[in-house]
């Protein structure tokens, strides 16, 4: 989505990706995800340390007056703060309805929903419905847990009564941090002596691991609460007591310390981009939401008009012709209907060609002007709506001819028909079934019949073979069927022709326009697929590295032909002639541009994609000398191309869709490399002319997904930690959010592995992973904020890759 807002200021309702300014003067701050084990693990040490309970009797210095209590108010002030946020960082309850959370009365709802009545007339619930109750009926292990450290631990499995439970409740919802801790405190101090030992704290992050669907084993579990005591434990007790634990939580909770959090406390310094160079701008309104969404479908909206406006034209023109024609005193309106219909159809068939003409797009998005005002990303798109024009051509063509036509010229008058139309067909009135079986009715009912068929395999439910499909349908149904049963226009173009030259009540030869409109885009089309098929006959390359990661995902680094150049952005068609000899299909290069190979990561998500991954897992796990035989056709051009546009790119990837912006992030960071220092010798000059910075956010639901790219982001992190022009961010959605206790020991092992070894204990990576779904608002309104004015471009892909 293209938007645009014009702001210095930040306003709280910028949510919009595109911001206008010229990249010239574009100066980005610096800030990144990665972190310096150095720098970071002093900062916790100092941060642990300010947070660190002070012993009675001691006397605490600050710098300056010793009698100045200005210093000790800021101090209060900003522990109280850091606090806060800590306190918001160990919730117990999710937000169960809404942002606000779940409140007592939607507890005893649930409470009055499994309750029952024992021996006693007051209704209770079992301990093992806690967890139901308060809404942790997704954690029932961690719920026990919570009922025991709350219950003090014995006698926990007792039946809880309404009473208890509002007990209970209202300690968990007790905001105060010491009470919060104390009650985390006493989950992970299983023999309630008040001190948490090594294994108790390995058993809780198994525990907490396994809530949150993530895969930890036992010897990393150990070195994860090794790691806590080693931070805490600094006179080798062997263990730990409440306010070493909440010196923890509060250094690594608060929002201080979060690296997404982070940017956001930069932004006051760099809440535009050209403030460096003194550059600066009136503050600006937001725009209204009208120019918004006219600057982001205006070159869809034109495009769509004047496709409109032509079959309205051409609807219009024939309607008034054979109005005044003598077919029109036997059939009436019905004939300059079906006229009408038929000319726009010759259009869209036309037209319906020309947006899979891949490689003429692919030439033609390269030329700016034209680039500019046609929306070449929405190729396929278009493709589909000039697919639904011919369905309204066909039902308004077809569906008159038969049902109005054919039947008022078999029962006309014979004297009117012998005045009007006779001639058209030798001068004997034909009937109903003899009209049928003319050339012009059954080369029809047969184009009819096979565009239905082409046209119902290619929607959404038989091409994905979708579970609501009956299983007899399903078998006969995929991604295969609807690619050769679109190859069925061959067969409909060739019917057309003959359909066009049989006309009724037409005999002039200029009259038989539909060769007309086809002729272009049928030779057009013909030629690319000529020239693909000798282009990949040549384009044979040899598989460097096959590798399988989870979630059946393939990647295939292949030798790069001779003289194959493309742009970051572009994809490639694969074609596996051992599985199938025709079929080629559509994936995003993750190699960049500069790289000597090529590079896609396939995910099994068809019936093909299956196939080959089958294929090279036999190969791999065999260890053979032979890979299977692949050809490539391409690059093609997409909307991940468009990325050169903009000084701040926004890429959004959900699971596998992040596949398209590995080789742009890959090209951004090369040409930031690319810069020299001029003759001057007082700036630096880019040699080439792109981004000046790119963020990526990355959502998945499997932490395996991490796996995929992962070399890729330690490579790309590496070489960015200098000049901080890419900023990654992942987003786990399966754990908890931050926020929740069932993922607060994870967020503080998390903070302590980043800063002391500078890599994230889920994405093995120097990225930061986020827990839940991103904040949108708040990442939007950030940017804003802190790239106020530059122009910015989003590109959003979802997991299916095309």
């Amino acid at each position: 989505m293209d938007g645009l807002v014009k702001s210095k200021i930040p306003h709280e309702r910028s949510l919009i990706a595109l911001f206008k300014s010229s990249p010239s003067s574009s100066s980005l701050s610096s800030s990144t995800t990665t972190a310096t084990t150095s720098s970071s693990s002093s900062s916790w040490i100092q941060v642990l340390h300010s947070l660190s309970p002070v012993p009675t009797g001691s006397k605490v210095l600050h710098e300056g007056d010793p009698n100045d209590t200005t210093n000790s108010s800021s101090e209060q002030t900003r522990s109280q703060i850091v606090e806060n946020e800590a306190t918001q960082g160990v919730g117990f309850i999710d937000a169960f309805f809404g942002q606000s959370g779940m409140e007592w009365r939607d507890v005893e709802k649930r409470f009055d929903q499994v309750a029952r009545t024992g021996r006693s007339t007051e209704p209770v619930v079992r301990w093992s419905e806690f967890g139901f109750c308060i809404g942790m009926q997704s954690s029932p292990e961690f719920a026990n847990e919570l009922l025991c450290a709350l219950r003090g631990g014995e006698n926990w499995k007792h039946k809880i009564t309404k009473a208890d439970l509002y007990n209970l409740w209202f300690r968990m919802k007790d905001n105060s941090f010491n009470s919060r801790m104390r009650i985390f405190f006493d989950m992970c101090n299983r023999n309630k002596d008040g001190r948490i030992t090594e294994t108790d704290i390995k058993q809780t992050i198994l525990l907490t691991a396994s809530t949150n669907k993530l895969s930890v084993t036992h010897d990393e579990a150990e070195n994860y609460a090794s790691l806590i005591m080693e931070s805490l434990d600094k006179k080798n007790k062997g263990y730990l007591e409440i306010s070493q634990m909440g010196s923890l939580f509060k250094a690594s909770l608060s929002k201080a310390h979060s690296p997404m959090k982070q940017v956001s406390a930069t932004t006051g310094s760099t809440q535009n981009v050209h403030s460096s160079s003194g550059d600066f701008c009136e503050e600006q309104e937001p725009m209204s939401r009208t120019e918004v969404l006219f600057r982001t479908y205006w070159r869809r909206a034109w495009v769509v008009l004047l496709w409109f406006l032509a079959c309205l034209g051409l609807f219009v023109w024939k309607f008034v012709q054979y109005s005044h024609r003598s077919g029109f005193e036997v059939m009436g309106y019905c004939l300059p209907t079906a006229k009408g219909a038929a000319e726009t159809l010759k259009l869209n068939m036309a037209l319906v060609l020309l947006p899979v003409c891949r490689n003429t797009i692919t030439w033609l998005r390269k030329h700016r002007p034209i680039n500019s005002v046609i929306p070449f990303n929405d190729n396929i798109n278009f493709h589909k709506v000039i697919a639904g024009g011919i369905v309204v051509g066909v039902i308004l063509h077809g569906g008159t001819h038969l049902a109005c036509d054919f039947p008022r010229i078999s029962e006309s008058d014979r004297s009117i028909f012998r005045q009007t139309i006779a001639a058209g067909f030798g001068y004997h009135r034909p009937t109903y079934t003899e009209i049928l079986a003319t050339t012009e009715v059954t080369s029809g009912i047969a184009m009819v019949v096979l565009m239905g068929v082409a046209f119902s395999l290619a929607t959404k439910w038989p091409r994905r073979r979708s579970p609501v499909l009956p299983v007899t349908l399903r078998r006969v149904t995929g991604y295969n069927t609807f690619w050769y049963s679109h190859h069925l226009f061959v067969l409909v173009y060739a019917l057309l022709i003959i359909h066009s030259m049989f006309l009724f009540l037409t005999d002039k030869l200029m009259e038989k326009t539909t060769w007309m409109y086809i002729a272009f885009p049928v030779l057009l089309y013909t030629g690319e697929r000529i020239f693909r098929a000798f282009r990949s006959g040549s384009y044979e390359v040899d598989i460097l590295k096959a590798s399988l990661y989870p979630g059946k995902v393939l990647y295939l680094k292949m030798q790069k032909p001779e003289g194959f150049k493309f742009h970051s952005g572009m994809y490639i068609f694969l074609q596996c002639p051992q599985i199938s000899p025709f079929e080629w299909h559509p994936f995003s290069l993750t190699s960049g541009p500069q790289d000597d190979y090529l590079s896609v990561h396939i995910r099994t998500l068809g019936d093909w994609s299956y196939q080959i991954y089958d294929l090279f897992q036999e190969a791999v796990l065999s260890r053979s000398q032979g890979c299977p035989k692949l050809y490539i056709d391409g690059p093609y051009g997409c909307a991940a191309q468009d990325h050169v546009k903009y000084d701040i790119l926004v890429l959004i990837g959900l699971g596998i869709g992040a596949t398209p912006f590995i080789s742009i992030l890959k090209d951004v960071a090369k040409g930031v490399q690319t810069t020299e220092i001029d003759h001057s010798g007082l700036r630096k000059c880019s040699l080439t002319k792109g981004p000046l910075k790119a963020y990526l956010y990355w959502v998945t639901r499997e932490p395996n997904s991490f796996d995929w790219f992962r070399d890729v982001m330690k490579e790309i992190s590496n070489s960015t930690k200098k000049q901080s022009v890419v900023e990654m961010h992942n987003f786990l959605t399966s754990v908890h959010p931050e926020g929740d206790i069932r993922s607060a020991l994870l967020s503080v092992i998390q903070a302590l592995h980043l800063a002391k070894n500078g890599t994230d204990i889920v994405s093995r990576t120097p990225i930061h992973t986020h827990f839940a779904r991103p904040n949108w608002f708040n990442i939007f309104s950030r940017l804003a904020r802190k790239h106020g004015g530059a122009k910015i471009g989003e590109k959003i892909i979802p997991h299916q890759d095309y």
